[in-house]
């Protein structure tokens, strides 16, 4: 059976995807997302019977991970991601990725580090006990906790003072080479 596509439901992804083309930055900040939760106004008072459209699997790459304005300002800049294994001391994340964003035509140590992965709670012991134990320190906030190097030793830090940070939550880990750049990772699995 091939699905139909009602004029309301055309009509609304044409529109998701001119917003879409128009929401890309110049910087590498995230960029703002439309509330789906706003109802679309339909131009008659009939009421359709379609399902509404599914969105398709989704799968973590470097690209998916983080935001798309994101994307956008680091592609630009001729920078591409080179995917790693997600390692957090003795524990392997298999069901994570490490993404190193750089410009890789040229020798240098500037570039940017993002990480998601699914985590059980054992894991996040064992990995937050590892950190604590080399050094890192550790700080609870609404968000989950934080987890973060010690700044003398940090290739650079944010506005804060914060370098290479992980955050824990249920469930799953976030890790940027700064505690302000986890913003950036829109990943939610």
């Amino acid at each position: 059976m091939i699905p139909r596509i009602t004029s309301a439901t055309a009509g609304a992804l044409l529109l998701l995807a001119v917003l879409t083309a128009c929401t890309g930055t110049a910087e590498p900040a995230p960029s703002p997302t439309a509330d789906s939760s706003t109802p679309t106004p339909r131009a008659t008072s009939v009421p359709i019977d379609s399902p509404a459209p599914e969105e398709p699997d989704a799968e973590l790459t470097c690209e998916s991970m983080i935001s798309a304005g994101t994307v956008e300002a680091l592609t630009t800049a001729g920078w591409t991601a080179k995917p790693k294994d997600f390692v957090i001391g003795d524990v392997e994340l298999s069901d994570g990725l490490l993404c190193f964003w750089a410009d890789y035509a040229v020798g240098s140590d500037h570039g940017q580090l993002y990480g998601w992965s699914a985590i059980t709670t054992e894991d996040a012991t064992a990995a937050q006990d590892a950190l604590l134990a080399s050094g890192w320190t550790r700080e609870d906030g609404p968000e989950g906790t934080y987890i973060t190097e010690d700044p003398q030793y940090s290739m650079g830090t944010d506005d804060d003072g914060y370098g290479m940070t992980y955050l824990f939550h249920d469930g799953w880990v976030k890790l940027a080479d700064t505690r302000q750049g986890l913003v950036l990772i829109e990943w939610a699995g």
